[in-house]
């Protein structure tokens, strides 16, 4: 059975604050069901709105430390991530995000980090000192599994914005931060 995608939930749902729960049981029925709705709605927003690189559970009011990728045309799921390095050189950025898909967060992130995580089947992986991109995606994606949105890391009262604005005058707010991903790679897409 193929699971449907579902709302995504937005910006001031209770149910986006909530600390996500580790997974325990992998080959549990239910959690298969979870990740193949998760991913489906992922590539449901793709669909409709063109950028999209993964999804958190709790942005379909699934409380797990779930989150599904979809990079390079394929799906991947990382199960109970945990930043175990960070990098102490930080730059600036315009995020984005699914339950806030109008907007645009100028933040700062890590450049770097190493990630202890599961797959689907509860097999430990280490990815270290990632690239910038994966990076910047997966401290998204943690944070909203802690129940922190990228508005919570705004620089400043002149760090949150509207889309369409950012679409008007892209040189001016281009120039306010130090890295912007890129489109070439498929990756000019929200979190």
């Amino acid at each position: 059975m193929v699971s449907k995608a579902v709302d995504i939930l937005l910006l001031g749902n209770p149910a986006l604050r909530v600390v996500a729960s580790p997974v325990e049981l992998f080959d549990e029925l239910t959690f298969r069901r979870e990740r193949e709705q998760l991913y489906a709605t992922l590539l449901e927003f793709r669909k409709r709105n063109n950028f999209g690189r993964a999804i958190s559970a709790p942005q379909i009011s699934c409380g797990k430390r779930l989150i599904a990728m979809h990079l390079n045309g394929e799906g991947h799921f990382i199960v109970n991530p945990e930043i175990t390095w960070a990098s102490k050189e930080h730059f600036t950025m315009w995020d984005d995000c699914m339950s806030f898909p109008s907007l645009l967060v100028r933040l700062e992130r890590n450049r770097s980090i190493s990630v202890h995580f599961q797959d689907e089947s509860g097999h430990h992986h280490d990815w270290n000192r990632l690239d910038i991109a994966m990076s910047e995606l997966l401290q998204h994606e943690i944070d909203h599994l802690d129940g922190i949105l990228a508005i919570d890391r705004a620089i400043d009262r002149d760090s949150i914005i509207l889309r369409d604005t950012f679409a008007v005058m892209p040189e001016l707010f281009r120039r306010l931060v130090d890295y912007e991903i890129s489109a070439s790679k498929g990756l000019n897409q929200a979190s």
